[in-house]
Order: structure tokens, then C-alpha cells, then sequence
């Protein structure tokens, strides 16, 4: 009985801690969300500032993606059996740091640096943080776990990127990243004293964790993501601009939007959660297509107050939803390599929004900011159509 006793005990206690732990990793996850995305509202004043065209300006959003891309596996799988504490204290560090050059950047080229930098920490941070959480929560709830990390993206758009966008008005954009230079440092400091240190992770050599990309349904999955990300970034990227162009919306008044675009995303983040222990793919699909609807009807009634509104409100909840869910449908397609499975993703993610802007870009100088939705829209119906043949692979391979 005293056996049975202290186990429970022990039990509790050790989900108390990974619980605590995980919520310090949320709000290290607001911080690198907010500094991944806050350009978005930033774009229209970086552009006015600096002399170059909005879409040109929007290929920061593309150098970002693209170093993540590139770089992210190989930094995560060399990095992984960093302990985990100190590995995320050192990558808000480097956030810190980053932000400081982006707000001293004379030109759009000392800019792009301040963007590249943070973006070879940025999947090492995701890749890492997710596997962790699942591990501290143990297999039964690591889906509710990954998807309370990634309640930072709800609480970054909901708070962080409208914001932030709100204070580059009195502040000017510099002193937005000014802001996010501090945030960071703070984030790291908050994760240093409240998170325990956490036990190394056994090394692997780079060529074992890499031998899951010859797994093909695992591939397949990866590239899902990216297919579903272009889909949302084709428009996403450049949602400051549209509701300026598009809706008519005052420039001073675009945070206030950005951030009720952020609160719906709560609901998303929220049904993602609690549906992804059952089957992530079905999920996948069922917001891949709220997703699809929401774009088109943006696009369709962006003059028109309510539709507008049911149009960016579906975009909102899918917006946030497709994160977790596809982070977590990944990784289960890896379990014996989740930390690098779970980078993958996300460099396959920043892939799709690296794609989406370019896309965005060539789309708004040959049609115009109002084919933007229906662009996006039908990149998400190939995702859709692609599903299926997704399904058919993991049957196969059961």
C-alpha cells in the first residue's frame, strides 16, 4: 500500500511539474510566434519606410521560411540531445538579439539578417519544445499537451501581432521590434528559473533519425503540410493589406482586426485540441476545408461588414487549428524519431509559407489583392484531394 501510495503521489507530482512545464514553453512559444509573425502587420510601413513595394517587402516573409526550411532538420537532429532547458533559454537568446538588429536596420538587406538569424533557432524551438511536451504528459494526453504549446500561437495572434502592429503606429516599426527584443529576453529569463532542467536526451546520429524520410507515408504527410500552409500563406501573408485595400479598413485600425482574427483562432486552437487523439488526418481535412470556405467568402464579401466577418472568422478557427494538427498528425507518423519528425513538419510548414508569399506576391502584381482568396482557396482543395492518397499510404504500411 505505502508502494502503491507514493507512485500515486510521485504520479501527481510529475504531472504537476510537466504541466507547469508546459505552460512555460507556451509562453516561449508567444514570444517566437509573435516575432515570426508580427511582420505581417508590419509590411505596409516597412515597405513605406524603406522605399521598396509590398511585395517585395513581403519576401522577408519568404527568407524566413526558406532558412527554416533548410536548415531546420539538420540544426534540430544535431541539437537534439541538447538538454532541453538550456537549449531553449540559448535559442530566446538569439531571438533577443535578432529583434535588436531588425530595429537598427538602416536598409531592407541588414533587415533580412535580423530575419535569417532568428529562423535557424526558430524549428530547433519547435521541434524540440513539441517532443517535450509529449513527453511530459505521457502518450495518453501528448496531443492535449502539444496543442497547449501551441495555444502561444493563439495567445501571439490574439495579443502579440495585433499589438504589436497597434504600437508600431506611436512607435513606428522599429519600436516593435524593440519590443520584441525585450519580450524575448524576459520569455528566456521566466523559462531559466520556472522550468526544472530536463534529462538529456540519448544521441543519435543524424544518418539513424534521417532514415524516416524513407518511410513514404511519412513524406506524404510532411508534404500535406506544406501544401496546406502555402494554401493559407498565399493570403495570410498579406491580410494587413487586404483589409486595408480590400475592406477599406483604416490603417490605424488594422491591430484592433488582426487581433479579433487572433481571438476566434482561441476556438480553433481549442477544437484542434480536443479532437487530435482521435484521428489527426480526418481533422486535418475537416479544417483544410473550413479553411478553403473561409478564403473565399474573405475575398467574395470583403465589402460587406457581416460577410466579411463570417469569412475571416472560418479562416481564423482553421487558421489556428492546422497548427497543432498537423504537427501532431507528423510525429505520430514517426514515433521512434518525434523530435526530428516534428521539425520536419515545421520546416515543411515554413516551406508552405515561404511559397504562399511568393505565390501572394505574383498573384497581387498580375490579378490584384482580390484574387488572393480564391488563389489560396484553391491550393487547400488540393490538399483535400491529396488526403485520400495519404490514407491509402498508412494503410499500406499498417
Amino acid at each position: 500500500m505505502r508502494i502503491s501510495t507514493a507512485s500515486a503521489g510521485s504520479s501527481r507530482s510529475g504531472s504537476r511539474t510537466g504541466g507547469a512545464s508546459t505552460v512555460v514553453l507556451a509562453i516561449a512559444a508567444f514570444t517566437i510566434v509573435t516575432t515570426e509573425f508580427l511582420i505581417i502587420g508590419l509590411l505596409p510601413a516597412i515597405a513605406r519606410d524603406l522605399g521598396v513595394s509590398i511585395a517585395a517587402a513581403g519576401q522577408l516573409v519568404t527568407a524566413f521560411a526558406l532558412v527554416v526550411m533548410v536548415f531546420g532538420p539538420v540544426l534540430t537532429a544535431w541539437l537534439s540531445h541538447r538538454e532541453r532547458r538550456g537549449l531553449f533559454v540559448s535559442i530566446l537568446g538569439v531571438f533577443a538579439v535578432s529583434n535588436a538588429v531588425a530595429a537598427l536596420a538602416p536598409n531592407v538587406w541588414i533587415l533580412a539578417i535580423g530575419r535569417i538569424v532568428p529562423a535557424l533557432a526558430l524549428p530547433v524551438f519547435w521541434g524540440t519544445a513539441s517532443d517535450t511536451a509529449a513527453r511530459l504528459a505521457g502518450p495518453d494526453r501528448a496531443g492535449k499537451a502539444v496543442s497547449t504549446v501551441y495555444l502561444g500561437i493563439s495567445a501571439a495572434m490574439l495579443f502579440g501581432i495585433p499589438i504589436g502592429t497597434l504600437a508600431s503606429g506611436s512607435l513606428g516599426w522599429r519600436g516593435a521590434f524593440w519590443l520584441l527584443a525585450g519580450l524575448s529576453a524576459l520569455a528566456g529569463l521566466i523559462l531559466r528559473f520556472a522550468m526544472p532542467p530536463q534529462e538529456m536526451p540519448s544521441r543519435s546520429s543524424l544518418r539513424t533519425q534521417a532514415a524516416i524520410l524513407k518511410d513514404g507515408c511519412f513524406v506524404a504527410n510532411v508534404l500535406l503540410s506544406a501544401l496546406i500552409f502555402t494554401s493559407n500563406f498565399t493570403a495570410y501573408t498579406y491580410l494587413a493589406d487586404i483589409l486595408e485595400r480590400l475592406a477599406g479598413v483604416p490603417a490605424g485600425h488594422v491591430g484592433w482586426w488582426l487581433m479579433g482574427f487572433g481571438a476566434v483562432g482561441l476556438i480553433g486552437n481549442g477544437l484542434g485540441g480536443s479532437w487530435l487523439d482521435r484521428s489527426p488526418l480526418v481533422i486535418t481535412g475537416v479544417f483544410t476545408l473550413v479553411l478553403a470556405v473561409g478564403l473565399v467568402l474573405t475575398m467574395a464579401l470583403a465589402q460587406t461588414l457581416p460577410g466579411l466577418l463570417c469569412g475571416l472568422v472560418l479562416w481564423g478557427i482553421a487558421n489556428t487549428a492546422l497548427y497543432p494538427i498537423c504537427q501532431v498528425r507528423v510525429m505520430r507518423a514517426a514515433p521512434h524519431a518525434q523530435a526530428l519528425a516534428g521539425t520536419l513538419n515545421v520546416s515543411a510548414a515554413n516551406a508552405g509559407i515561404g511559397l504562399g508569399a511568393v505565390a501572394g506576391g505574383v498573384t497581387i502584381t498580375h490579378v490584384g489583392q482580390g484574387g488572393l482568396g480564391y488563389v489560396a482557396a484553391a491550393i487547400a482543395v488540393l490538399a483535400l484531394a491529396a488526403m485520400p492518397i495519404v490514407r491509402r499510404m498508412r494503410r499500406t504500411a499498417a
